[in-house]
């Protein structure tokens, strides 16, 4: 395995670790007063921290964002061939943004929510 990239804190074994760990809490059953946005901004947290990791493993430097489709991008400018079932994750940005916090949006259903698990899991 190649150096850590020294630009960015943490080896990608640390961001899988964290990534790991986002999609169990991700993964709980909704709690008493709990919102399925919140499981889901886990959700997105799993999938873009496991990205992360890969840019991690070949010292490439990452822009501090949440938007996976543009993490998805760079890595695809690298030359890295992304599978579409992966692409699809890009779709988990609206849980690091527009439904993190109260809003005018519909609540996430718990299929919704399900469906997010899914998508950072294959991630």
């Amino acid at each position: 395995m190649p150096p850590r990239n020294s630009s960015i804190p943490g080896d990608p074994a640390e961001w899988l670790r964290r990534a790991r760990s986002d999609l169990a809490i991700a993964s709980i059953p909704l709690p008493p007063d709990g919102v399925y946005e919140d499981l889901c901004f886990h959700a997105q947290q799993a999938a873009e921290k496991a990205i992360k990791a890969i840019y991690q493993h070949y010292q490439w430097r990452f822009d501090y964002t949440h938007d996976i489709k543009e993490l998805l991008a760079g890595l695809h400018r690298k030359g890295l061939a992304i599978p579409p079932e992966i692409n699809e994750a890009a779709t988990l940005t609206i849980f690091a943004h527009q439904l993190r916090y109260p809003s005018v949006a519909e609540p996430v259903s718990e299929q919704e929510c399900a469906a997010a698990v899914a998508l950072a899991r294959q991630v």
